[in-house]
């Protein structure tokens, strides 16, 4: 209950106050854990590359909630967006990605993510929709992990309860629920919360289909992006930081 209502006192707060505040306070400190996002080639179809959608402030505003959150004291207020051929990628457990359904990985590039993976890095994928973006992620997962398949995961999963007990799993809209009035888009009507194992079990790649926390994390301080999809976006964004740090 204390955890739910610490959450919506900070998904009040205006976005510039909370980054501003936060910034000058402590943005020297060395924190353990940095906020990591894929820079990959391919999605160079508009303006930007995808992998930057929504970046920094999306990645920016959930770490101020994160901090926030109790002893959350071991969070970097920085980002760090890095390519999966950096050597200092080993540094981080936590890698994010988005529209990956516009990825396209070099051989060198699905290597080293295949290195980091396997090294006990953990890769989370967000916002992307539809049958078409889920046929090009999972070619470019393939390109990484021919051998694993990706598979549906259960609310029971240890993923969904390490920090937040999730006991429902819901579909989290991007933006353009406020105008459009629908959950989904490109033909993605159910969410689908899948993963890909190790031999041994452990999650690698934490898989958000026809879902888009990174939306809800970037606006959810807005009065009219509805309140439970924000929780929810927050919700399981920790729990699957917490996951990376202690698997």
């Amino acid at each position: 209950m204390k955890r739910t209502a610490t959450l919506l006192v900070l998904l009040l707060l205006p976005w510039a106050y909370a980054s501003d505040t936060w910034d000058r306070s402590e943005r020297q400190e060395a924190k353990e854990f940095t906020f990591a996002r894929l820079i990959y080639s391919g999605g160079g179809w508009r303006r930007g590359a995808s992998w930057s959608v929504d970046f920094p402030k999306a990645d920016r505003q959930f770490l101020y909630v994160l901090h926030k959150l109790h002893d959350f004291t071991f969070i970097n207020p920085r980002e760090r967006a890095i390519r999966a051929t950096d050597k200092e990628l080993l540094r981080y457990p936590f890698l994010y990605a988005v529209e990956v359904g516009h990825m396209e990985l070099s051989l060198e590039e699905a290597a080293a993510l295949r290195e980091y993976l396997l090294r006990g890095g953990f890769l989370v994928v967000d916002d992307f929709h539809g049958p078409w973006e889920w046929r090009n992620f999972y070619r470019q997962m393939k390109k990484v992990f021919p051998e694993y398949e990706p598979r549906t995961l259960t609310v029971d999963h240890p993923i969904f309860h390490c920090y937040y007990s999730i006991d429902r799993l819901i579909q989290v809209p991007g933006l353009q629920y406020l105008y459009s009035g629908s959950l989904s888009e490109k033909g993605g009507v159910e969410p689908h919360y899948m993963g890909i194992e190790d031999d041994s079990g452990r999650l690698m790649v934490m898989i958000n289909h026809n879902v888009d926390l990174g939306d809800a994390w970037e606006w959810a301080e807005v009065d009219e992006y509805p309140r439970p999809f924000a929780e929810m976006a927050i919700k399981l964004g920790t729990n699957y930081i917490i996951y990376a740090m202690t698997h």
